[in-house]
């Protein structure tokens, strides 16, 4: 077997481990985009019961989806890294 068909098999096995990682990382994804919806829903829900506490409350929902988007982060290194 020459060289470049060696080289061509060890890039087409490398290839389809990271396709794998990625298609692995774009179903993670799916729970910090479902907890998004939800921080946001409720913030929403509870400005519309409560429009006097809007401010305070849009505040604790920019920092609830900053945690949340955390989790999706924290999942695209370790993706790197492994």
């Amino acid at each position: 077997m020459s060289v470049a068909l060696q080289a061509a098999d060890v890039l087409a096995q490398e290839t389809s481990i990271s396709g794998a990682g990625a298609i692995g990382y774009g179903l993670a994804a799916i729970g910090p985009g479902i907890g998004i919806g939800i921080v946001v829903g409720k913030a929403i829900e509870g400005m519309a019961r409560q429009p006097e506490m809007a401010g305070q409350l849009r505040t604790t929902m920019f920092l609830g989806i900053a945690f949340t988007e955390a989790l999706a982060l924290i999942g695209i290194v370790a993706g790197f890294i492994f």
